[in-house]
């Protein structure tokens, strides 16, 4: 069942796509059970996690991020790669842009972030938090492929469900936000904790709150989602035909091989 990739589709991203010989599978995990399709692309062996679920039922603060990322882990995952709808704070990235971020601000409040809560205390360097072996890999396939894509960005994760105000708007904007999103914390912090490569590619489907005149819909978010998935799904297929697979970043050590699962362990 080893998966050397995954995919963690995001919003409007419910299904693996192209992937060959497809089939779901169920993993335990010590804080849940994770539905996973796995299959393969290009003889490379594939890992796609739906979020929120197939059907969309679960909002970004009930998502058991700790179950999703020890999943993978213990399928043999070791890089990442995530798609996320996410609202502009810039006028420069607009609705349909993608971005490709290189950093992150946590704002949410009641999501437990780390898997090291009892018997050891690991503290993860987070200077880095989106791998960046992966982000200018990624970069390149872009260019390859001829996409037009932001290359960089701090990604502000709010609590969630509900969207942002417009005083947090203007607060974020002026803490140096690109884009504002409600999932890239802490799934990027326990991707970092199991050492594993993670990078996130955003979907710019609107402007946030105070940048025009027009109230915001749920539907909104999922039409421009829907219009721009096979393109984000061909990025990903293409990095991971073409990917050599030789990690040399320091994900693999980030926390000293105190990660939760280690496969010799498996």
């Amino acid at each position: 069942m080893d998966a050397k990739y995954a995919i963690i589709g995001g919003t409007g991203v419910y299904e693996a796509g192209a992937v060959e010989e497809a089939r779901d599978v169920q993993i335990h995990t010590p804080y849940g059970d994770v539905q996973l399709t796995v299959g393969t692309y290009g003889g490379q062996p594939v890992a796609f996690l739906a979020r929120h679920g197939r059907a969309h039922a679960t909002p970004p603060h009930k998502v058991n991020y700790r179950a999703n990322i020890y999943a993978l882990k213990e399928i043999g995952v070791e890089q990442v790669l995530a798609t996320a709808a996410v609202g502009s704070l810039l006028p420069g990235m607009r609705p349909g842009d993608l971005v490709l971020v290189d950093d992150v601000i946590d704002m949410t409040k009641s999501r437990i972030s780390t898997f090291f809560d009892q018997d050891q205390v690991v503290h993860v360097d987070m200077s880095d938090p989106y791998c960046t072996r992966l982000r200018k890999n990624l970069q390149t396939t872009a260019e390859s492929l001829g996409y037009a894509m932001h290359f960089g960005g701090t990604y502000v994760t709010a609590e969630g469900p509900r969207f942002e105000t417009k005083a947090e708007i203007r607060m974020f904007q002026r803490l140096g936000g690109s884009v504002v999103g409600m999932t890239s914390m802490p799934e990027v912090a326990l991707a970092k904790e199991a050492e594993l490569c993670y990078a996130t590619v955003c979907m710019v489907t609107n402007f946030a709150a105070g940048m025009t005149t027009n109230a915001l819909t749920h539907q909104e978010v999922v039409d421009t989602m829907q219009q721009n998935v096979e393109k984000i799904r061909t990025l990903f297929y293409e990095f991971i035909r073409s990917d050599d697979d030789t990690r040399t970043c320091p994900c693999p050590h980030a926390v000293g091989g105190q990660a939760p699962l280690r496969r010799e362990d498996a």
